[in-house]
Formats: structure tokens, sequence, C-alpha cells
């Protein structure tokens, strides 16, 4: 994750301080960060990860749902700003709603004839028959549906790759908050390419994230430099069930609570600094 800092140093030192939707923020325009997965899992350990949270959401997702009650069941609270907004709250079909977001988009695309794509089955499945197939590719951004969504996507789209049988994983994001999100983000994609290779037999490889707006908010200076003064420590090891074999292994619409995620999921060897409290931006 030292990558991972430097682009925060990076930032500070030569971004550009902009005012946008949601406040001030300073920033560059596109980067890019790898992790190969043979080094570790890319969890940040200048501060801790939440990472039964990154599973939960990433697990919402691809049980394509877009309740945050579910996910508020699952110990997550990261939406519920979203879905209490003065914006998205007067657009909510019910109590929870958060309209055609990422898991919806993975898996039920809405086609022109009234059907739907289920993009993330779809892709599973031609890994499996043709993993050289140069359309391997899932989408969550959907102009058509934008005003459908409390939130348009940050991670828009990725794409898989299959050599020597290992998978690697290239998403491209459009909006990167950096010290509260882009963790997240990582954490998320990593345990994808993890849970996608172990449902497709392969062994999981190389993470690329393409960044595009990348920034740090003015009100998060102050942690960043908190974040930057501490020294890393060696990455931790993901273990994940083998139970887990197919979508339905993670479908949260059968899940209890939390411990149904860390029976599934959990980071081994995981050492960390303190957390580092920060107001998300909505």
């Amino acid at each position: 994750m030292r990558n991972y800092n430097s682009l925060l140093k990076e930032i500070m030192d030569k971004g550009a301080d902009r005012q946008g939707r949601n406040g001030w923020t300073r920033g560059l325009f596109t980067r890019q960060l790898r992790f190969s997965m043979a080094d570790g899992f890319p969890a940040t350990t200048t501060k801790k990860l939440a990472f039964r949270t990154v599973a939960a959401e990433l697990f919402w997702f691809m049980s394509g749902s877009n309740d945050n009650k579910v996910l508020q069941k699952l110990g997550c609270e990261i939406w519920t700003a979203n879905a209490n907004s003065d914006y998205w709250k007067p657009k909510a079909k019910f109590d929870g709603d958060l309209g055609r977001v990422y898991g919806i988009q993975w898996r039920f695309w809405r086609k022109p004839d009234d059907g739907t794509v289920d993009q993330l089955a779809q892709i599973i499945e031609k890994i499996k028959k043709d993993p050289n197939d140069r359309r391997l590719i899932v989408t969550a951004w959907n102009p058509g549906e934008i005003e459908e969504m409390a939130l348009p996507p940050c991670h828009m789209i990725f794409q898989f790759f299959v050599t020597d049988g290992k998978l690697s994983l290239h998403m491209f994001q459009r909006s990167c908050d950096m010290f509260l999100g882009v963790p997240f983000n990582i954490a998320s994609y990593a345990l994808l390419l993890h849970i996608i290779a172990q449902m497709t037999d392969l062994k999981p490889d190389e993470l690329i994230l393409t960044l595009g707006d990348v920034h740090i908010y003015h009100d998060h200076f102050d942690a960043v430099k908190e974040q930057l003064a501490r020294d890393p420590f060696p990455l931790p090891n993901l273990w994940l069930n083998p139970s887990v074999k197919s979508l339905n292994d993670v479908d949260v619409a059968k899940f209890n609570g939390p411990e149904d995620i860390t029976s599934l999921v959990k980071l081994e060897d995981y050492k960390y600094h303190p957390p580092i409290k920060a107001k998300m931006a909505v």
C-alpha cells in the first residue's frame, strides 16, 4: 500500500484546489495503482480498514440489491446518508430504496425489450468457457438511469483478464475520495478478484485501478497528514471460505447478520495503526 500513500502525498504536494459539488478538494487527474495479490491483500495498514463493512457492501452489490435496510442488517451504514439525502429521499420508492445503483446495474441491467441482463453471472460463465474473451466487462455507468440513482457510480466499469491460469482485474473509477473512499475501493475490488477467481478455479493475480479525478477533501487534510506520518505494516492475508463457489453463496437475502460475513471472509495477520476518523462528503 506504499503506492497508495505515495499518491496521497503527491496530491497534497502538487494537486490543484477546486470547489466541487460537496466542498473544496485538492486533486490531480488520472493516476494508476497496481497490486499483486502475491504480495498480500491490499488493506491499508497506516489506519484500520473496516473490512467487514467492505465485504458486506460487496456482497450486497453482487446480490443485486438496492435496499439500504439489507446493508444495515449486516452492520453497514455507509449508504445511509445517501438514502436520507435531501436530493434522493423524495425519489425513493420504499424506505431504504437507493434506486438503480451498482448491484442493480451489475445484475439487472435493463434491455430495450424490458428484459434484463445479469452482467456478473454472464461474466463468470464467460471466464469459464472462453477465458481469452476480450469482452469480460461489467459496467455500472448507465447514462439513461443516472437520475434513478441515489448516487451515480464512482467505480464505473471493470474488466477481467486471464492468462496462465491466473485472473486479473482492471477497474476504472471516475471520482476518487482518496482518504475515505479509495481504500474501500481497493479492498473491495481485491476481494471481488479473489471471489471470482475461486468461482472460476483460477488464481487471483493482479488488481489494477485507473483513477480519474483523484482528490482529497480539504476537511481531510489533517487526517491525511496523520496517516502519512505512520509507517506501514506488512500486508495481511485473505481467508475466503472454500464453500464460496457461486453467486448464490454470497446472496445477502439469505444472511441474518454481520456474523454471516465473517463466516465467509476475513483478514488474517492484519496489523494496523488505529482508525482515523473523518466525515464523508455526501
